[in-house]
């Protein structure tokens, strides 16, 4: 190997090493990460209904039942 390679090889292990020890970021984060690097913000009202719909089919199965119904 030649000295290019070798200061190539130590340059991208200590990325990965550095990466690597970085503290891990939540689901939320990720996503949000995503969107604004792809320009994607036309995802975000279908996962905020997806999320309210999951929200209301948890909230049926207890005591608030009886108001959710009385909404629809």
């Amino acid at each position: 190997m030649t000295e290019r390679q070798k200061a190539e090889k130590g340059k991208s292990g200590g990325d990965f090493a550095a990466q690597a020890g970085q503290a891990q970021s939540g689901l939320v984060a990720e996503f949000s990460e995503y969107l604004r690097q792809n320009k994607k913000w036309w995802l975000t009202p279908i996962v905020v209904v997806l999320l309210l719909v999951g929200v209301l089919v948890m909230l049926c199965g207890t005591a608030a039942a009886p108001f959710i119904y009385t909404l629809f």
